[in-house]
């Protein structure tokens, strides 16, 4: 027994500390945005596709390897992401220019995507139903260590060298992880005839329409931050790569050998838990990518400080994670992700309130209620996506639900730059001389994030009454 559990917690941390890295990773970035701007003589729009980019290739290709990982090896397919978030971030932190940053940038995401489409399934491999709550909890809580530690590291690096430490700093680490992974985990050695052979009949049309969708759908964003000029061409792109994506899945659905089983993906309770993850990361990371230009660019605080103002979301994530875990474990999952969407939405109503100075006693309080409300949400929502599929799907639903999360990530950071600067034509750095237009197109932003949140409490209001309903029944039922 205690030989088993020492190979879990084994795994759990060669996981989390791959999670680790992919965050930290990302949170250092969101912050490096306005220095890397200006390092590279760019605009603060153009600015925001060095994280846009990752993410982009990250949702196109997360089922992929989900899938992938399920007919050929999770730990392979792991292990292997690793290897490619590694030189992705060497190849960003030592590129000469603009382009070759959003090459790494690619081959860092291509890695990301590997980690996180395979993670989770490996995580349901090992532990059964009754704990699984709880190991995915220890996953999140690296991933919480990971976003604390990149605005706070990230700030200090920023402010006494280079933004490329960012990037180099994966280095020696990934390498003392990837080291741990290859002890910890059962990797087999795949031939690439073997690998060839297995992915032959893959429907790579549908990946192929997938493709182009995504990247259609979010070139748009590129238009809307031109300003009202582009904004036809803009909605022209967002519908044909909107209806393109949507039509890949239908695709996929009728392929004779889908990246998504059809059971996976007209499986209702899945697929509302995958619906409320993605738009609850579409909320949050509006702040994510907009509260750098609000602290740095506009209120002049310097990158370090702001790190540290930052990370008080990551914190209490950090703090609440445990709990949150352990509670979904032995109470109604569907009713804390309900309190933990409330909890959200009132920290976004709180950002659309914030003071134009830098009162922290305004700015502090929905950071926190922000960490408290996806601490709450994200473990229980977890448990339930992962528990409502069948183990040998683990694969592909732990790949849907990291899906969801980039995919609601992307899309928010797309829609909250692209609203910022469609409300600011003309403006090519966010600076204190933008003035009262600034703070106006910010709080309109964070307005759109509380209907957003709104609309994600409605669908698990409505999953929680549902199971509330049906276990009444079976209640009734059962005393008859």
């Amino acid at each position: 027994m205690d030989a088993s559990r020492g190979k879990n917690l084994s795994i759990i941390f060669v996981l989390g500390m791959f999670s680790f890295l992919t965050s930290l990773s990302g949170s250092s970035t969101n912050l490096a945005i306005p220095k890397i701007a200006i390092s590279m003589d760019i605009s603060s729009s153009m600015a925001t596709w060095i994280v846009q980019i990752g993410l982009i290739t990250t949702a196109i290709l997360l089922v992929m390897f989900g899938h992938i990982g399920d007919i050929l090896s999770k730990d392979a397919v792991f292990m292997a992401g690793g290897i490619g978030f590694l030189i992705g971030s060497a190849i960003t932190g030592f590129a000469p220019d603009f382009a070759i940053i959003l090459v790494g940038r690619v081959i860092q995401a291509i890695g990301a995507a590997m980690i996180m489409a395979n993670s989770m399934g490996i995580v349901t491999e090992y532990f059964p139903d009754k704990r699984r709550a709880e190991a995915l909890a220890m996953i999140s809580m690296f991933i919480s260590v990971g976003s604390i530690s990149g605005p706070g590291i990230g700030g200090f690096i920023i402010s006494v060298s280079s933004w490329r430490w960012i990037y180099w700093i994966n280095i020696p680490l990934g390498i003392l992880v990837l080291w741990l992974g290859f002890k910890f985990l059962p990797v087999p050695r795949e031939s690439w005839g073997h690998i060839r052979q297995v992915t032959k009949g893959a429907n790579w049309t549908g990946q192929n329409l997938f493709t182009v969708g995504i990247i259609i759908f979010f070139l748009s964003g590129s238009f809307f931050q031109s300003g009202r000029s582009q904004l036809l061409m803009g909605l022209l792109f967002f519908a044909i790569g909107g209806a393109i994506t949507v039509y890949s899945f239908i695709q996929d659905d009728k392929a004779n050998l889908p990246w998504i089983a059809p059971e996976v993906l007209h499986n209702r309770g899945f697929m509302t838990s995958i619906l409320a993850l993605m738009l609850v990361m579409m909320v949050n990371s509006f702040s994510n990518i907009l509260l750098p230009f609000y602290l740095q660019s506009y209120n002049g605080m310097s990158p370090f400080t702001s790190g540290l103002v930052i990370m008080l979301q990551s914190v209490t994530m950090l703090m609440t994670t445990p709990f949150a875990g352990v509670l979904a474990d032995r109470i109604n999952r569907e009713l804390m992700t309900v309190v933990g969407l409330l909890i959200l939405m009132i920290s976004q109503v709180g950002y659309a309130f914030f003071p134009q100075g830098l009162d922290m006693w305004k700015i502090i309080p929905p950071i926190i209620l922000n960490g408290i409300g996806m601490a709450i949400f994200l473990s229980p929502n977890n448990a339930l996506t992962m528990g409502m599929v069948d183990k040998k799907m683990s694969g592909i639903a732990g790949s849907l639900n990291s899906f969801a999360r980039t995919l609601g990530m992307t899309v928010g950071i797309s829609f909250a730059s692209s609203m910022l600067f469609f409300q600011l034509p003309g403006v090519t750095r966010i600076s204190p001389a933008v003035g009262d237009r600034f703070v106006r197109a910010f709080y309109n932003v964070f307005w759109l994030a509380t209907v957003i949140s709104a609309i994600a409490l409605i669908v698990v209001l409505v999953r929680y009454l549902g199971s509330k309903k049906n276990s009444n029944k079976a209640t009734v039922k059962e005393s008859n």
